[in-house]
C-alpha cells in the first residue's frame, strides 16, 4: 500500500526529500556499474568477472539532476545456490535501508538470449513480488550492445511472452542501457546520456503515478516504528540527525539479524516485497509472523498465527467445494 507519512525520523532533513530506489537482480546483472553510470563517479566496486562484487547490502545517497535519491544496491537475491547465511544480511540491510518504504523497486536484467534460466529467475521474482509492490516498479536491461542493430528495447521484450508479461505487470514500462559501451552521442538511442535520462523520468512517473508515496507493507510499517523508537534513544543536542539516523539503522539491523534465525530468506524477502513463499511446514509467511519471530513481539507473532490459521481453515473447505463441483 502507498504512504504519505514522514520518513521515520522526523528530525531528519526534509530540505530535500530522498526517493528510495531498491535495485534487485540476478548477479552479473551490472547493477552496480549501473548505479555509477547514473551517478557519473565510482560510488560502488565492480568487477568483470561473473562473481558479484557486491556481496552485501549497499547504500548511497546523492542529488542527481537536482533530486536527492538513496539508491540501495543488493546482491544476486535472486540468484540459486547462495546460502541462507550469506543472503539473510544482505535482505536484512535491504529492508533497514528502505525504511519506512521504497519509492521504486528497480528490477535489473541483462539483453541476453532467453535461455531456461532467465525464464526461472523471470518466474521467481514474479513469485516474490505482490501486485502492489509491481506498482512501483520498473525493468531495467543492461548490455544494450546485444541489441540487434536498429532494435529497441520493446522489440527485444516482445520476443518472449515472459518478459512481456513481468514488463506489463510494471505499468508497461522498462528501459535500457549499456554501462561500457553506450557513449556515442552521434546516436541517441544507444547514447547513455540520453538512456539514463530517459530512466530518471520512468522513475518520475512512477513517483507521480503513486502521488509521490512509497511502497509499504505490514512488515514496513512495523520497522517504521522500530526505527521511530530507535531513534528517539538516539537522539540527543550533541549528535547530528545523519549520525543518530545511521546508529539507529545499525542497532535496528543486529537486532533483527540476531532475531532472523528462525526465519528463511525467502519468506523474509517475499514479506519484504508482499509475495506468497513459504515458510517451513508450508505456513504462509504473513509479515506479522516474519518480523513477530524476529522482533520476538507476542502480538506480530500472533497475528500471523491467526492468519496462518484462518488460511489453514479455509483449504480444506475449498478442497470440498471443488471435489463438488468434479462431481
Amino acid at each position: 500500500m502507498a504512504n504519505l507519512s514522514v520518513d521515520f525520523c522526523s528530525f531528519q532533513s526534509m530540505d530535500v526529500p530522498s526517493r528510495r530506489i531498491v535495485v534487485l537482480g540476478k548477479t552479473g546483472a551490472g547493477k552496480s556499474s549501473l548505479a555509477n553510470t547514473i551517478f557519473g563517479e565510482n560510488v560502488f566496486k565492480t568487477s568483470a568477472l561473473p562473481v558479484s562484487e557486491t556481496s552485501e547490502c549497499q547504500a548511497k545517497s546523492t542529488i542527481v539532476k537536482g533530486k536527492r535519491v538513496t539508491w540501495i544496491d543488493t546482491p544476486g537475491f535472486f540468484d540459486t545456490g547462495r546460502s541462507e547465511e550469506e543472503m539473510k544480511p544482505a535482505i536484512v540491510k535491504c529492508i533497514t535501508e528502505s525504511a519506512p518504504g521504497p519509492h521504486i523497486f528497480l528490477i535489473v536484467l541483462k539483453v541476453e538470449k532467453f535461455t531456461a534460466h532467465e525464464k526461472a529467475v523471470i518466474e521467481t521474482i514474479k513469485q516474490y513480488f505482490s501486485q502492489e509492490a509491481l506498482k512501483y516498479a520498473t525493468v531495467l536491461f543492461t548490455h544494450g550492445d546485444q541489441l540487434d542493430e536498429g532494435m529497441e528495447i520493446n522489440q527485444f521484450v516482445k520476443q518472449s511472452p515472459d518478459l512481456c508479461s513481468l514488463v506489463e505487470s510494471c505499468r508497461g514500462q522498462c528501459n535500457v542501457i549499456d554501462n561500457r559501451y553506450w557513449k556515442n552521442p552521434q546516436d541517441e538511442y544507444r547514447s547513455n546520456e540520453f538512456q539514463v535520462a530517459e530512466l530518471l523520468s520512468t522513475i518520475d512517473k512512477i513517483f507521480e503515478a503513486n502521488k509521490g508515496g512509497y511502497y509499504s507493507t505490514e512488515m514496513l510499517q512495523l520497522m517504521n516504528k522500530e526505527m521511530q523508537q530507535e531513534c528517539m534513544k538516539q537522539s540527543s543536542a550533541d549528535v547530528s540527525p545523519d549520525e543518530s539516523l545511521r546508529k539507529a539503522k545499525a542497532a535496528v539491523n543486529k537486532k533483527l539479524l540476531r532475531q532472523a534465525s528462525g526465519v528463511t530468506t525467502g519468506a523474509l524477502l517475499g514479506a519484504f516485497l508482499g509475495g506468497g513463499l513459504l515458510l517451513a511446514g508450508g505456513a504462509v509467511p504473513t509479515a506479522g509472523l516474519v518480523l513477530g519471530v524476529m522482533l520476538g513481539t507476542t502480538g506480530g507473532i500472533a497475528a500471523g498465527a491467526d492468519a496462518t490459521k484462518e488460511k489453514e481453515a479455509e483449504a480444506p473447505k475449498a478442497s470440498e467445494a471443488k471435489e463438488h463441483q468434479q462431481q
